[in-house]
């Protein structure tokens, strides 16, 4: 059985378009997996663990060889409980809008929390790998204006990050589905964009 984990960064619920085209995406799945599993992790509403000094004293430790101790524990047990969660996950959906050029501050905070060593990635004697291998993720997202070419494409800080850090967990072919431009062409336009990436999710096999 596979399971699929839902990473909402919309706050916007029924509003979101990001979430609109991961239902579809969704529903995909579901329909070639019956029996999969569908876990959906709202960023929003979840109170994720602060990266506290305590909390980054235990990451250290870890980097250094050492195992965490009674005081780092604690703050770590919700930590480890997400690493897990996403572990447990064959295929992550992330659905993001860009906010500012970039991803939602829960995104990165929960990037914050689960990339940690000996978990998703480790460091050999040929540098780092990742911990992640196998594992399939869609990213999901929608833009204002249209980032996809000449100098506006510099400004896309959401892609490039999501990939270097996928990717450095063992994730290098991350997969996207794109709504832009939303805002910036007229109402028109923004439907057509998004009945495009829906017809995107709609294609995807599992």
């Amino acid at each position: 059985m596979k399971t699929l984990l839902h990473l909402v960064a919309s706050p916007r619920g029924e509003l979101s378009n990001t979430l609109k085209i991961a239902r579809e995406v969704i529903a995909r799945f579901q329909s070639q997996h019956p029996d999969g599993k569908v876990d959906t992790l709202d960023l929003f509403a979840e109170s994720l663990p602060p990266m506290s000094l305590t909390a980054t004293d235990g990451k250290y430790r870890l980097l250094s060889g050492k195992e965490l101790d009674a005081e780092t524990m604690p703050a770590w047990q919700p930590i480890l409980a997400h690493i897990e969660r996403f572990k447990a996950a064959d295929i992550v959906v992330i659905s993001s809008p860009m906010w500012n050029f970039g991803m939602p501050y829960v995104l990165k905070h929960y990037f914050d929390v689960i990339l940690q060593p000996r978990h998703l990635f480790r460091y050999t004697e040929n540098g780092p790998e990742g911990l992640a291998k196998g594992k399939r993720v869609i990213v999901v997202t929608s833009h204002g204006g249209d980032y996809s070419e000449g100098p506006a494409k510099a400004m896309d800080l959401l892609e490039p990050p999501l990939r270097t850090m996928l990717g450095f967990i063992g994730i290098p072919e991350p997969t996207f589905i794109k709504a832009q431009p939303m805002l910036g062409a007229g109402p028109e336009v923004a439907q057509q964009k998004l009945a495009q990436a829906i017809e995107a999710a709609k294609r995807l096999t599992f």
